[in-house]
């Protein structure tokens, strides 16, 4: 076994000189090139100024059914969560479902009138070239 130690060091030796080598070649890097160099030519870069509420601002003025899908949501969610004491007979799961179908449906109704809002903008209001 104490004839091993030395074989294995050497070859731990060989794999650390390889790898010296190979980053001194152009294109291969290391990791501490990669972290030392900047981040700007590494990682994408992000406008950090700009806040959630600006950007919901921006969304809704592009297609403003976003917002009007955001709100059903909440209110149909709201209703359902409201309406939750006074259930009745009707079981926990099956007015959750309804809550969920409720809230999908004014979400997707929203879609697609955003949709047919965009088509009429691009298509119909478009002035003719």
């Amino acid at each position: 076994m104490d004839g091993d130690a030395p074989h294995e060091h050497g070859s731990r030796q060989k794999r650390q000189r390889a790898l010296t080598r190979a980053a001194r070649k152009p294109g291969i890097l290391r990791t501490a090139d990669i972290m030392a160099s900047s981040a700007g030519d590494v990682l994408p870069t992000y406008d950090l100024g700009e806040t959630q509420t600006s950007k919901l601002m921006k969304k809704s003025k592009e297609s403003p059914f976003v917002p009007v899908g955001i709100a059903g949501f909440l209110g149909v969610v709201g209703y359902g969560l409201y309406r939750l004491r006074h259930r009745g007979d009707t079981k926990m799961s099956v007015h959750l479902i309804h809550m969920r179908v409720g809230a999908q449906g004014f979400v997707v109704g929203a879609m697609t009138c955003g949709v047919l809002y965009s088509m009429y903008k691009e298509y119909l209001a478009k002035p003719q070239e």
